[in-house]
């Protein structure tokens, strides 16, 4: 971010933040005031100070000035700036629950979450920022922030952050196992047993880069997969997942493993001809649980099966 005298203290569009010191040991200002802004990086910070946008008793401050008991800090916060790369487009999303902070969709099979090389409109990023007219930032960029993220043809819930803060404590409570997410699926094949686990470190497949595979330990990452069969359907079966890691594609992976790859699989599926046609996996999350990032809540929420999912339930089931 370039800074010229427009955004210099106090000058300009911004926020006044008035902070005083209260710790009886010094500390420098430049940790101290991660650990007060964690809605703000490391970086941004920096950033602030070294553009002389943080004063201490209203003097111009450096990073290494040692705080004491009593100082007086205060940021001039600049308004997020926009991506250029990233176009708001007016696109119809399915809503589950929205406020300031967070927002849930149901995101619908054959759309991507952010913009990629060969991709760059056309996505949920893109959507979102047409859609959410009161996003604060991340990072000091006006950008919706991704938590976690769906397949392109895997559809279902998820969570997205409208700030630094919120996107800080919904990646932790993914990291810590916190928030759950669970996903349905049909696969070929049945299951030996009603419930299990599938557990094989994932890496990539060194013939094909754009596939995942189960390799050893020392070339993936760890990743656990729990199951439990819904029903049995001929040659297919209805399973319900639960991810204790999230790896990509990991689902996918896992089931292929077994040899039980999920139904319409563009990557790890068979070749064989489907009940029904798909533009891709037989995938959904169909339920997300979190806590409130701001409010503490606990909250869960539930994706219905897209219509083209319930058309090849009920396809098998006519022909099994």
């Amino acid at each position: 971010m370039e800074l010229d005298n427009k955004n210099s203290f106090g000058i300009g569009e911004g926020e006044l933040i008035e902070i005083i010191y209260e710790l009886p040991l010094p500390m420098r200002l430049d940790r101290w005031l991660v650990s007060k802004r964690p809605e703000q990086s490391r970086a941004r910070i920096q950033h602030f100070i070294n553009s002389g946008l943080v004063l201490v008793n209203y003097k111009t401050a450096k990073a290494k000035t040692p705080l004491k008991n009593g100082d007086n800090v205060q940021i001039w916060m600049p308004p997020p700036e926009p991506l250029v790369y990233l176009k708001p487009e007016k696109m119809d999303l399915e809503i589950l629950f929205e406020d300031e902070h967070i927002i849930v969709i149901n995101k619908q099979s054959g759309l991507i979450v952010h913009p990629a090389p060969g991709h760059k409109s056309g996505t949920l990023v893109n959507g979102l920022l047409f859609h959410c007219n009161d996003l604060p930032g991340i990072n000091g960029k006006l950008r919706p922030g991704i938590v976690h993220r769906l397949d392109k043809d895997t559809s279902g819930c998820m969570v997205v952050a409208k700030s630094q803060e919120a996107l800080v404590n919904l990646q932790k409570q993914i990291k810590e196992k916190i928030a759950s997410r669970e996903y349905i699926a049909v696969i070929h094949g049945a299951p030996n047993s009603e419930e299990g686990q599938i557990v094989g470190h994932i890496g990539r497949d060194k013939f094909n880069r754009l596939k995942y595979k189960v390799v050893e330990e020392a070339s993936g990452r760890y990743a656990r997969t729990y199951w439990k069969l819904k029903e049995r359907l001929g040659n297919y079966s209805l399973m319900n997942f639960k991810l204790d890691t999230g790896r990509t594609h990991q689902i996918r992976v896992h089931c292929a493993h077994i040899n039980h790859p999920i139904v319409g699989d563009p990557l790890y599926g068979r070749c064989k001809k489907l009940p029904c046609n798909l533009d891709g996996q037989a995938l959904h999350a169909n339920k997300l649980g979190l806590i409130h990032p701001i409010s503490g809540e606990e909250m869960e929420f539930e994706a219905e099966l897209p219509i083209i999912f319930k058309k090849l339930i009920r396809k098998i089931k006519q022909i099994s």
